[in-house]
């Protein structure tokens, strides 16, 4: 099993998602966002009980399950819509 700290190790390697993580006051309105949650809503309905086993192959370094269901989420103009909202709610890293 991948240790959780190596996951978030790499993750840190991200400036973005390094940023975000960073911010927690940011990152938990981020989460408890209306467009977070229907999000999480619809990703539920279409996946069902496959969202559980996605988040958990993520949470130890596979992401492509739970990319594929974010990705068949954001087929839909109100997915693609959400998530839209969701990127734009975080700050973009700035270039030297």
């Amino acid at each position: 099993m991948t240790n959780p700290q190596s996951n978030l190790d790499e993750l840190m390697k991200d400036p973005k998602a390094a940023g975000l993580l960073k911010n927690r006051a940011l990152l938990q309105d981020l989460i408890h966002s209306d467009d977070t949650q229907k999000l999480m809503q619809m990703l539920s309905q279409n996946a069902g009980d496959g969202l559980k086993s996605a988040a958990a192959s993520a949470a130890k370094g596979d992401t492509g399950a739970l990319m594929g269901l974010v990705r068949q989420v954001m087929q839909s103009k109100e997915g693609a819509q959400l998530v839209q909202k969701i990127q734009q709610a975080v700050p973009q890293t700035q270039k030297d």
